[in-house]
């Protein structure tokens, strides 16, 4: 019975990791207002080591449309505007000395088209995450022994279940986003 239920309860981990991912992906998939969650993802070169931005320096959004950025040593301006330049945001950076301005541009009905299918396909990517799970706590399942065949039934109906209501979930985590970028 334990190994019927720890069964369950990696799977239905394994479905929120996947939940979470999507959210998170969605969070970098802007929708028309500036936001730190954009510039999150910037590793900049940083006295020869790889570093995340929010380590170097203080990411600010001062109004809907711009992100500032005060790097905390000022020696780092270069370095900071050479990794946004190539992680391919989209931003031509503005330097003032002390800091980096980011102005993000309104975006074009083509543009919330293309971010729209982005969303689209990361709420695919984690359906099929979810459905491995799925077929993982299957698989699992069938290679109990000792355990009647109407628990190992019983349990893989459950993960079913939990398969449909988190697919669900994607579904709508999907629309919601859809609906933000195709805001105007």
């Amino acid at each position: 019975m334990e190994d019927l239920e720890l069964i369950a309860s990696m799977t239905k981990q394994e479905m929120d990791a996947a939940i979470k991912h999507l959210e998170h992906a969605f969070q970098k998939i802007r929708a028309g207002r500036a936001s730190t969650t954009m510039v999150q993802d910037v590793i900049v070169e940083y006295y020869g080591a790889p570093t995340p931005l929010s380590q170097v320096a203080n990411v600010m959004v001062p109004d809907a449309m711009t992100i500032s950025i005060q790097p905390w040593d000022k020696t780092a301006i270069g370095a900071i505007e050479k990794a946004i330049i190539n992680s391919n945001l989209g931003f031509a950076p503005m330097n003032n000395g002390e800091n980096i301005i980011l102005n993000v541009p309104p975006l074009t009905e083509e543009r919330r088209r293309e971010l729209s299918k982005l969303a689209k396909s990361e709420a695919e990517a984690t359906k099929v995450t979810v459905r491995n799970a799925r077929q993982d706590g299957m698989k699992e399942l069938r290679k109990l022994d000792g355990v009647s065949e109407d628990l190992i039934k019983d349990e893989e109906a459950k993960i079913q279940e939990l398969t449909d209501k988190y697919v669900k979930m994607c579904d709508e985590n999907f629309k919601v986003k859809e609906a933000e970028i195709m805001k105007v």
